[in-house]
């Protein structure tokens, strides 16, 4: 571990620490997850109908490719090689994302499952880096944070875009259209 992100924060060697375990078990986890995103955004574009929702999931598919990045410069603070845990909880909304999309009706209301589903996982991601962080922190890593942070502000803010999306069109325009039989 760098010495120039970490200071001993008491008798406890905070680098063999149950704290450190956790935080470097929890980053194999989003790891995982984001690599995970970066092949299942993509199917959410194609199935997307709305230019708006394509773009923001374009968007966000290179945030999350640059998400990999920054896990992996996290690992390297620890001096660690970044390695993946398969996250269930990932594996299961991706799998809950591709089922919303094979089920829903192509159009609108298609989109608006997309939007759900994106959601979902972005609502994951913002409780797993808030958690990072609080960790980083309290393990006194401010230069992993710090990369925890700037992940989380995209995250937020791609999550308040798909709320926006759905609130501006997608929604009603799912809501006014009927069920087929």
């Amino acid at each position: 571990m760098k010495t120039t992100d970490m200071k001993d924060t008491g008798n406890t060697d905070v680098q063999s620490s149950q704290l450190m375990k956790l935080f470097e078990d929890e980053l194999k986890d989003i790891y995982w997850a984001e690599k995970a995103l970066t092949t299942a955004i993509p199917k959410m574009i194609k199935n997307a109908t709305s230019h708006e929702l394509s773009e923001a999931l374009q968007k966000h598919l290179g945030e999350t490719e640059e998400h990999v990045r920054r896990v992996e410069k996290v690992f390297e603070l620890l001096d660690k090689k970044a390695t993946a845990k398969k996250c269930e909880a990932m594996s299961g909304l991706i799998k809950e994302a591709k089922e919303i999309m094979d089920d829903c009706e192509e159009g609108v209301m298609r989109d608006a499952g997309i939007i759900s589903a994106g959601q979902k996982v972005e609502h994951y991601e913002i409780a797993t880096y808030g958690s990072l962080i609080q960790f980083a922190k309290t393990l006194n890593m401010e230069d992993a944070a710090e990369l925890l942070r700037e992940t989380l502000k995209e995250e937020k803010a791609a999550d308040e875009k798909l709320s926006e999306i759905a609130l501006k069109t997608v929604n009603m325009e799912a809501a006014a259209q009927p069920t087929s039989l």
